[in-house]
């Protein structure tokens, strides 16, 4: 899950940018509106938050823009408390919701989660797999219905599996999703934070299927009864199987490439 803030403040920023890190989201940050502008021509985000008195360039005119672009991007404006003309004028262009200055992080948080869930088109706020259990608005992933320890890299991989069953997704489309500007994330450290999840995931019956070359894809292993019919993800992943059991445990990764917290 990608967010952008568009914030001048840079105290506020780096408190909403901690507080989004923590709970596993992939955060970036413009200071103006021409910056934001451009961000968004250029990039694929999943939320937008906006502040409204951006130098340069509006948050209003950002807005009027993205939504020219026929974007459906949810946003999620910030203004100052006494500002009423400005957050009935960034609804009426397109926002989604909005909150006054100053607010408490836990509930920017709540809202940042029903955004996004709306965003995914409202779908349900658990997705169970096999033995495995993800809520995503309390963001907890349990196995069995015992909690499972992730970091908050291992919990944004787990999150772009569970909404890509049985497809695969590139090392490039995680990079995407779990990193920001400028991190440079070696196909290594992919590789390592991968590892660590699908250790965890073994208990419960639920594997990381890596396809050589193309990709990886969440799928739920067979048990007694079960469809035994093979999909086009596990057909192509056979001869991958017994190479990556071989070699399963990846190099150590720089400590500099640790982002496990």
């Amino acid at each position: 899950m990608r967010i952008l803030i568009a914030e001048d403040d840079s105290i506020l920023a780096d408190g909403l940018i901690r507080s989004l890190r923590q709970s596993g989201y992939a955060v970036d940050h413009v200071k103006s509106g021409i910056d934001a502008d451009t961000a968004l021509s250029m990039q694929t985000f999943d939320l937008l938050i906006l502040d409204l008195g951006l130098p340069k360039m509006t948050g209003l005119e950002v807005l009027r823009r993205l939504r020219a672009r026929n974007s459906n991007l949810p946003v999620l404006i910030l203004t100052a408390a006494d500002s009423v003309d400005e957050r009935v004028k960034g609804l009426d262009l397109g926002a989604d919701d909005y909150m006054a200055k100053p607010f408490a992080l836990n509930e920017l948080e709540a809202r940042v989660r029903a955004l996004t869930r709306r965003g995914a088109g409202g779908g349900p706020t658990m997705v169970r797999h096999g033995a495995l259990s993800f809520d995503q608005v309390g963001r907890v992933a349990k196995i069995n219905d015992h909690v499972i320890d992730l970091s908050a890299r291992e919990l944004g991989l787990l999150e772009v599996l569970l909404q890509r069953l049985g497809r695969l997704v590139s090392k490039e489309q995680l990079v995407d999703h779990l990193c920001e500007w400028g991190e440079e994330v070696s196909n290594n450290a992919i590789e390592v934070y991968v590892h660590r999840l699908r250790k965890k995931l073994e208990a419960g019956g639920v594997r990381i299927v890596t396809v050589r070359g193309l990709g990886y894809c969440l799928e739920k292993e067979s048990g007694p009864g079960a469809n035994t019919a093979t999909s086009p993800v596990t057909a192509a992943a056979a001869t991958t199987e017994s190479a990556e059991s071989a070699a399963d445990a990846p190099p150590a990764m720089p400590a500099s490439d640790d982002y496990s917290k």
